[in-house]
């Protein structure tokens, strides 16, 4: 039995080791998640830019998170799932409620730090996961519950986890985002900034560490995210409709043959999951190195300019996603088009329309800007 620090004019309160009943479901309905066969993110037709946008989050979770949108059945969660098996392991302290990083004890959490003084830290590791945000979430199962009467009257344990304890180091997925309400979206993206999830009551607060890769999806038909939120999201790509004859064909077999001989048709797919894996891994060990020129800062500064962009959110995000992309193409310096890919994910939905104007983003204007 260990103790935790309640941070305000609360004594120490014990922490009860076992888990209650509502830990044990939610662990049962994890491992019922990770025990389904999922569709091989290879084996999605066409969508790049979605996947491409996911697989740079995933080399580089600094960059921010982002936002898919498009109709149903376009294959939104299909690659937010498929995603997460590709990636590489992680590992973590052994029986830690927030999967704590066992390399960054800066960022141990409260048990861990309690496990490091005694001498009791042991590893494992763990597939990397997605965790699921439902709609109708309320604040408290978000950002977790904390329960001042009973930490003074009873001794036991304040708080409560939610979903952000859970999600610490893996994905978290928010389907029909712009659905959620504002105070429980505005809570996702300060975590997801921060990499900490605070709550506070009454002047009490607790903090555990909140580092997760942000995805969220919605239908605009059904409603906008406000500008204030959209902002917020490093990257947003717009997935529509395939209207390629051939390839609809394609999707329509693969799902067809999935659905009916699911082993069988991963199979095929295992030789590009696997490439797909090495190459993300290798990525992720030559980003440190990328280097970024000032010549290249002076492009992302002068892209934002003309397009009008507020703030200097957009050029950061610009540059910190173009040099993860020259990473997965295997390059040590950003290019022009390292530049491109990323501002065609960063400007769209932070351009400032000037008054009397209906300016869109134009791909051919950012690279006709770049290459003079």
């Amino acid at each position: 039995m260990g103790k935790f620090t309640i941070q305000g004019n609360i004594r120490e309160v014990p922490v009860v080791e076992e888990l209650d009943e509502s830990k044990q479901i939610m662990k049962a309905k994890i491992e019922t998640k990770t025990q389904r066969v999922l569709f091989p993110f290879t084996a999605i037709v066409g969508q790049e830019k979605m996947k491409r946008a996911l697989i740079l989050n995933a080399i580089n979770p600094s960059i921010g998170g982002v936002l898919i949108r498009g109709q149903k059945g376009t294959a939104k969660s299909t690659a937010v799932r498929g995603l997460a098996e590709i990636l590489p392991e992680i590992e973590v302290v052994s029986g830690c409620t927030y999967s704590c990083d066992p390399h960054d004890e800066e960022k141990f959490c409260w048990e861990c730090q309690i496990r490091q003084k005694e001498g009791s830290i042991t590893t494992e590791k763990r597939p990397m996961k997605v965790v699921d945000l439902p709609v109708g979430a309320t604040e408290d199962r978000v950002v977790g519950s904390l329960d001042i009467e009973k930490a003074v009257t009873q001794g036991i344990r304040a708080y409560e986890p939610g979903i952000l304890a859970d999600a610490n180091r893996s994905i978290l997925y928010v389907d029909e985002i712009n659905l959620l309400d504002d105070f429980v979206v505005d809570a996702l993206l300060d975590a997801a900034a921060m990499g900490i999830n605070t709550v506070e009551r009454e002047g009490v607060s607790v903090s555990h560490p909140a580092g997760f890769i942000i995805v969220g999806s919605m239908n605009p038909e059904e409603g906008e995210l406000r500008p204030q939120l959209l902002d917020r999201i490093a990257l947003q790509v717009e997935v529509v409709g395939i209207p390629d004859i051939e390839q609809r064909v394609e999707i329509i077999e693969g799902r067809n043959r999935f659905n009916d001989e699911p082993d069988t048709y991963r199979k095929e797919f295992q030789t590009e999951q696997d490439r797909l894996h090495a190459r993300i891994v290798k990525a992720q060990q030559m980003l440190p190195n990328v280097v970024t020129t000032r010549d290249n800062l002076q492009t992302i500064a002068e892209i934002c300019v003309e397009f009008n962009v507020d703030g200097h959110r957009a050029d950061i995000m610009i540059e910190r996603t173009g040099r993860t992309n020259a990473a997965f193409e295997g390059r040590d310096r950003v290019t022009n088009e390292d530049i491109v890919e990323a501002a065609e994910m960063v400007l769209p939905h932070r351009m400032r329309k000037r008054p009397f104007e209906e300016e869109e983003f134009s791909v051919e204007q950012l690279r006709r800007l770049v290459d003079r």
